[in-house]
């Protein structure tokens, strides 16, 4: 498939993540250089201690690069504060994790509604979002159950929900069939290619390369590099 020919969304030049633990130095990502299209659906793909979930970490504005240039809608985020990183975050980023980090004592609505408080949205208007989030999910029928009431497929599809709400510039998704069995872990990837083919950005995180394989691009991670690109066949 062709490459979107969107504006850049992600830019990363040189980025850099080291740790530093008892005078060791561990170098978990080394000159990243990668963009991300508006529209674009890529996946991040490589074994367990690649750097994967770190990569997503930084593009989700979660950590911050050790050293390098990361511009998000043509801004350079990289030395943000705390406060802006988490103003951001709110307003451009959506995230889906592989353990659905659903709140057990608020109803799916309430779940879903919770991002949107922290921007002082009116009432009116998070109702619609929130509605309009899980029917395109294929859950308004569940708003007034708790998480503990759904199966991991449905929790994870509230989850996505949640992410959806915001309207959010990028959907990062850190293995969000890890949980699941195979059955809805397919469910979910469908689901996400929908939201692509509807105009999402995505990037996802995902060891297993048959979801990988629904991206329209995958980056190879191999010891903190990025080592190779392939086309895939969303």
């Amino acid at each position: 498939m062709e490459r979107s020919n969107g504006r850049p969304l992600i830019q990363l030049e040189n980025v850099t993540k080291v740790f530093y633990t008892d005078e060791v130095e561990t170098h978990a990502l080394s000159g990243i250089h990668m963009e991300i299209r508006e529209g674009e659906y890529v996946s991040m793909a490589g074994p367990s201690g690649c750097g994967k979930s770190t990569l997503l970490s930084i593009i989700g504005l979660l950590d911050t690069p050790t050293d390098g240039t990361y511009m998000l809608n043509n801004k350079p985020v990289q030395s943000l504060d705390f406060a802006d990183r988490a103003r951001i975050r709110n307003q451009e980023i959506g995230f889906i994790f592989q353990s659905f980090n659903l709140i057990g004592d608020l109803t799916v609505y309430e779940n879903v509604e919770l991002p949107l408080t922290y921007r002082k949205m009116s009432g009116p208007e998070r109702k619609e979002r929130v509605h309009g989030a899980l029917e395109k999910v294929g859950m308004s029928h569940r708003m007034r159950h708790y998480p503990s009431q759904l199966s991991g497929g449905q929790q994870q599809r509230v989850a996505v929900a949640r992410a959806l709400a915001g309207k959010p510039s990028i959907l990062l998704a850190d293995e969000p069939t890890g949980n699941l069995d195979s059955r809805n872990g397919e469910a979910v990837m469908e689901l996400l290619q929908q939201l692509h083919r509807e105009g999402a950005t995505i990037c996802m995180v995902t060891h297993d390369e048959r979801f990988a394989r629904h991206a329209e691009r995958t980056i190879h991670l191999f010891d903190g590099k990025v080592v190779e690109e392939s086309v895939g066949v969303a």
